[in-house]
């Protein structure tokens, strides 16, 4: 291939195997040698290409292996939301959901205070599987106070919307300005093992709980995210001061 092929078009090839499921969690990543072979570049150039997919959380290294694919990856909301920006679509590439339930429930002592109403209240769900590549990765379920389904009646239907969060903030007229996201440890419970793939007796999942909030302060969703052990959180948070 051209020399001049640079490191972000070489990390944007195994990125896109990566997420397709061409490259598979716990598989070798080809070797730096191989890499600059194949692609006609330098070692700086192959070794900065493999240190941007190590730093989006993609790959890690292993003693005597080498580079191989991290386990399933679950973006956080702010990559979500950038993702839609970009692209009008809330799924990221090789990424598939299925819906799960949909309905009215009442509030539980998780949810209520986030949503501000009593326990007991009925709000709607959106539960949804979310798999990568075949695999499962999480298990989302969005709940939403009463103002936003009147707003948006799509939202009590059993199918896709394409950006749900987004849908119900363009109805209510006011952008997403801000979210809480809480991660903490529990024990799965049945429907959960069963739906990701969990096989051991006692599983711990990894649950993080996000609150988005309008830019006029009503909280648009409260949505709890259950992720397998083997599933990592990815945050990636700015260091530069841009004021």
């Amino acid at each position: 291939m051209s020399n001049t092929v640079g490191y972000a078009e070489i990390a944007a090839n195994y990125r896109k195997q990566i997420q397709d499921g061409t490259l598979s969690p716990g598989e070798t990543m080809p070797s730096l040698r191989q890499v600059c072979e194949r692609y006609g570049v330098a070692q700086t150039t192959a070794n900065r290409a493999y240190r941007a997919l190590k730093m989006e959380g993609l790959t890690i290294a292993k003693a005597g292996v080498g580079t191989v694919v991290a386990g399933p990856i679950s973006n956080n909301i702010g990559s979500r939301v950038q993702l839609f920006e970009n692209t009008g679509k809330a799924l990221d590439g090789g990424e598939s959901s299925r819906i799960l339930e949909v309905g009215t429930v009442g509030a539980d002592e998780l949810v209520a205070p986030r949503l501000d109403v009593a326990p007991g209240t009925p709000v709607h769900v959106r539960r949804r599987l979310v798999s990568r590549g075949g695999m499962p990765v999480h298990i989302s379920s969005s709940y939403y106070p009463a103002y936003v389904i009147a707003a948006a009646p799509e939202l009590a239907e059993p199918v896709s919307t394409g950006g749900s969060r987004e849908l119900a903030a363009a109805r209510l007229g006011h952008a997403q300005d801000r979210v809480l996201e809480e991660v903490t440890s529990r024990l799965a419970t049945g429907a959960e093992k069963e739906h990701l793939g969990l096989t051991a007796g006692d599983v711990v999942v990894s649950q993080v709980v996000r609150t988005v909030t309008l830019t006029d302060d009503r909280v648009v969703e409260v949505a709890v995210k259950i992720t397998g052990g083997a599933t990592i959180l990815r945050w990636t948070t700015s260091l530069v001061d841009n004021t």
